[in-house]
């Protein structure tokens, strides 16, 4: 007898539907072919003890198990649950009545035949819905997260005797059903972390500020205990909340990497991601032999931080140079090419020295002109080019930090932002992949950006004065147009573009050479 099983594969952040075909036949043996990997190979141990301990055996016939297509790799343990049910029906050891055409399912078994959570079960649910199946069938822990999807029936199972039971029409299985905008939108709470706390640094809140309305990249300088780490944890809190597609493209991502397992359901808060100075270039920007999203892909629609920035290998910087401009990253294999999402705003904190102060006789550590330039240099200029805010933080004086008094609020810096954003919403709705002026191209610069001609002067004044490079150039009417937009400003006067020359230390002589 011939039976035929539906599963999922997940590739990048899409899933493709696996056909999990098995045969009886005369004879003795267990075949498993189609391109499985040895998690999948080992899974005839799991189930001859999932399906002993609930009951039900392996028969001694022949057994040919395909996943279909035949050329394409599958991994993980997620197929034991279609690979046991096939083999249940086509030995008749239970009665399915015609019920298994019209559902995907996915589960690993464990050797009693509890389920275990899987990856990617939000992008499986979105493909089952799009390829006409009734239901999802998967284990209980991301039923949840399955949910999401209007127009699929979900059933969270904790055993797959309940799956045997449900086929064999003794035991209806119970429908997950969740309203995910009132699941939304009820978690949409006050932030953890709130600018609130910060003592002082007012300037600095303004910089965030900026940054956060226009979807600049920023790099904060400043010597140990500045609070350059107190502010970047502090930037998710004061960018607009997460839209319902935006929550929905975040949570595949972080389904696919598997850290939505236990937590389930949709995402509310942007992602915060803070790797470690010693991460790869595999880590950082994805791949692998089974390519996963990397960290550049997990920041996606939030905020990747980068703490202590010279620290990190130059390899590892440089990789992230295309996915700044492009907004995603394409991971190329021999047989196979997946692309990952990674539109995400780069928070880079340093010293401005080895010593870890700027050049000071009063310092504890006392740095020369050649040590800064030359830890400074540490960090490649088309990278640097890529950053529109550059920010000297420097040391909370003793009076302001004991102030008790608190500043102002997260909720209260959002609104002002999220009226900024609007307003660039609007400007770019005629162009494709253009959302904030971070974003803008030269072409949209030259629209967007016009200059009176006091305006014109004041920034050839700076440029030749401060000896700014022409990289500044454009950076400078970017973050000056998100001035203007902070004060729903249509132009860009004088005052924006003063503000903007402020936020390119870097590029000032004596800094780099």
């Amino acid at each position: 007898m011939l039976t035929k099983v539906y599963g999922s594969a997940v590739f990048g952040v899409e899933a493709t539907t696996i056909t999990v075909e098995v045969n009886v036949d005369i004879g003795v043996g267990y075949h498993l072919v189609g391109l499985p990997d040895n998690a999948i190979r080992e899974s005839n141990y799991r189930i001859a003890a999932a399906l002993q301990n609930n009951g039900f055996k392996i028969p001694a016939k022949k057994l040919i198990l395909n996943m279909s297509p035949a050329d394409m790799r599958k991994e993980g343990s997620a197929y034991d649950l279609p690979l046991a049910m096939g083999i249940l029906i086509a030995t008749e050891q239970i009665q399915e009545l015609n019920l298994l055409s019209d559902y995907v399912i996915m589960g690993e078994l464990s050797l009693d035949g509890a389920l275990q959570p899987i990856r990617g079960a939000l992008p499986i649910a979105i493909n089952a819905k799009n390829e006409g199946y009734k239901g999802f069938i998967l284990p209980k822990q991301n039923a949840k997260e399955a949910a999401i999807v209007d127009g699929l029936e979900v059933y969270g199972v904790e055993n797959i005797s309940e799956v045997i039971h449900f086929f064999n029409a003794e035991i209806p299985l119970e429908q997950t059903i969740i309203d995910i905008k009132a699941e939304f939108y009820e978690h949409l709470e006050n932030p953890e972390f709130d600018f609130a706390d910060v003592k002082g640094q007012e300037s600095i809140k303004r910089c965030m500020e900026i940054a956060a309305a226009g979807g600049h990249n920023v790099i904060l300088i400043g010597p140990p205990g500045s609070g350059k780490t107190m502010l970047a944890k502090r930037i998710p809190s004061i960018l607009p909340p997460l839209s319902l597609n935006e929550a929905l493209e975040t949570t595949k991502i972080h389904s696919v990497a598997g850290r939505t397992m236990k937590t389930g359901g949709v995402m509310t808060s942007r992602p915060f991601r803070s790797p470690h100075h010693t991460i790869s270039d595999v880590a950082l920007v994805g791949g692998g032999q089974y390519p996963q999203p990397g960290e550049i892909s997990l920041a996606h629609n939030g905020v990747l931080f980068l703490d202590e920035l010279p620290e990190f290998k130059r390899s590892v910087l440089e990789v992230m140079r295309q996915p700044l401009e492009d907004r995603d990253v394409t991971i190329s294999r021999a047989r196979f090419t997946v692309t990952y999402p990674a539109s995400f705003m780069l928070v880079a904190s340093m010293n401005p020295s080895p010593g870890g102060y700027f050049n000071d006789p009063d310092a504890p550590v006392v740095s020369s002109p050649q040590e800064m330039q030359r830890y400074l240099s540490k960090v490649s200029g088309p990278l640097l080019d890529r950053i529109d805010i550059h920010i000297e933080v420097t040391p909370v004086p003793f009076d302001k930090l004991s102030d008790k008094r608190k500043g102002e609020g997260s909720i209260i810096i959002r609104e002002r932002v999220t009226r900024g954003r609007e307003l660039q919403t609007s400007r770019f709705k005629n162009h494709e992949n253009i959302h904030y002026n971070a974003q803008m191209g030269v072409k949209q610069i030259r629209e967007f950006c016009q200059l009176d001609a006091a305006s014109l002067d004041l920034l050839k004044s700076a440029m030749e004065r401060l000896n700014l490079s022409a990289r500044a150039y454009d950076r400078i009417l970017k973050v000056a147009r998100t001035i203007a937009d902070l004060e729903s400003s249509e132009h860009i006067q004088g005052a924006h573009i003063s503000e903007a020359i402020q936020y390119r230390s870097l590029d000032r002589d004596g800094w780099f050479g």
